[in-house]
C-alpha cells in the first residue's frame, strides 16, 4: 500500500521547515517557467516543420505564366546598373 495521508503531511512539514516557503515558491516558479518555455519550444518546432513542409512543394506553373507575370512589371520597378568608364 501507499503512504497514508498523515505521513505525507509530516513529510511536507519537514520539507517546509528545512527549505522555507520562499525557496519552495522560487522552485515552483522556476519549474513553471521551464515548463512554459518547453511547451513554447515544442509548438515553435511544430510550426517550423509545418512551414518547411509547405516550402518544399514544387511550383508547377507553366513557363508562359511566368513570362506573362514578368512582362507586367513596370520598367520603373526594375533596377539597372549603369557603369561609367573614365
Amino acid at each position: 500500500m501507499g503512504p497514508s495521508v498523515w505521513s505525507i503531511i509530516v513529510i511536507l512539514l519537514i520539507v517546509v521547515l528545512l527549505f522555507g516557503t520562499k525557496k519552495l515558491r522560487n522552485v515552483g516558479g522556476d519549474l513553471g517557467s521551464a515548463l512554459k518555455g518547453f511547451k513554447k519550444a515544442l509548438s515553435d518546432d511544430d510550426a517550423d516543420s509545418d512551414k518547411k513542409d509547405t516550402d518544399k512543394d514544387a511550383d508547377f506553373g507553366s513557363v508562359e505564366d511566368k513570362r506573362a507575370s514578368e512582362e507586367t512589371v513596370k520598367p520603373s520597378e526594375t533596377k539597372t546598373k549603369t557603369t561609367t568608364k573614365e
